[in-house]
Order: C-alpha cells, then sequence, then structure tokens
C-alpha cells in the first residue's frame, strides 16, 4: 500500500510539474524578456509587454514544442485516469502495461519539446533557460521513471 501511494504521489508531481512548464512563462530569460513557448514578455521602460512569438521563430518548431509540452500534460493525466481504473480492473498478477504506455508516450512528448526548445531557439541570445525549462526536463525524467514503474509492476491482490 505505500509504495501504490508513493507511485500515485509521484505521478501527481509529475502532473504537477509538466503543467508548471508548459503555462509558466519562464522558458528563457534575459534582462529585459522573457519567453515561454506562448508569448514574449518585453520590459519597457517599467511596464512589461506582451508579444506574440510567431514572427520571432519558424512556426513549425515553436508548433511542435507547444504541442508537444500539451500532450504530454494530457498522456500524463490520461495515464493517472488509466492507472486508477487498472487498479480495481485488472487481474491479480497482470502488468499495469497501458499506464506505462501512456507515461513513455508523455515522456516522449516532453522530451521532443524541450529538445526542439533547446536546440532551435535562442542561438543567437545572450540569456539563460529559466525554471520552466528545467522542470520540463524534470518531468521528462519522471514520466520516463513513470512509465518504466508501471510497465514492471504488477498487481498483486484483488
Amino acid at each position: 500500500m505505500l509504495v501504490l501511494a508513493g507511485i500515485v504521489v509521484l505521478h501527481i508531481t509529475a502532473i504537477i510539474l509538466l503543467l508548471v512548464a508548459t503555462i509558466d512563462n519562464a522558458w528563457w530569460f534575459t534582462d529585459s524578456v522573457t519567453t515561454d513557448v506562448w508569448g514574449r514578455w518585453e520590459l519597457a521602460g517599467s511596464a512589461w509587454h506582451y508579444t506574440n512569438l510567431k514572427g520571432d521563430y519558424a512556426e513549425e518548431y515553436l508548433q511542435v514544442v507547444q504541442a508537444g509540452a500539451v500532450l504530454a500534460c494530457i498522456f500524463s493525466i490520461l495515464g493517472l485516469f488509466v492507472f486508477v481504473a487498472q487498479l480495481f480492473t485488472l487481474s491479480k498478477g497482470q502488468r499495469f502495461t497501458f499506464s506505462g504506455a501512456l507515461m513513455l508516450i508523455s515522456c516522449l512528448c516532453v522530451m521532443i519539446a524541450a529538445s526542439i526548445y533547446t536546440d532551435i531557439f535562442h542561438k543567437q541570445e545572450q540569456g539563460w533557460f529559466g525554471h520552466s525549462f528545467i522542470l520540463a526536463w524534470i518531468s521528462f525524467v519522471l514520466t520516463f521513471i513513470l512509465g518504466v514503474i508501471y510497465v514492471i509492476l504488477r498487481k498483486k491482490s484483488e
């Protein structure tokens, strides 16, 4: 029972980190610009102004990063619901393969999004990656670990 609670807490933590990484505007920082996968905030005087990212970067890469981040959240949330459903429907001795597959797909989506963001965006700019970018990579690790755990885990009792 303690292992089950730990897995659920780890899964909820991964979901929260994915959501924060996707929603928060802290993927890239400079002294006067804050950028995420949705838009850019520029400091003009003492006020921050929102601008769209569409013209700044190749739209195809931007859409892949956005889709990867959103799909990672969706597959991770689905994975939690499927895991809870499988707790009640699987017979003894069977593996949580479908939950594991959903988590591994979520892992792949966040890896693709963060990798493309690392390779394509901000190559010529001076700045640093923000906490949302770091949370995306931490989420990658957590979703991979959860996917492996679910594939290996067997249901022990009815």
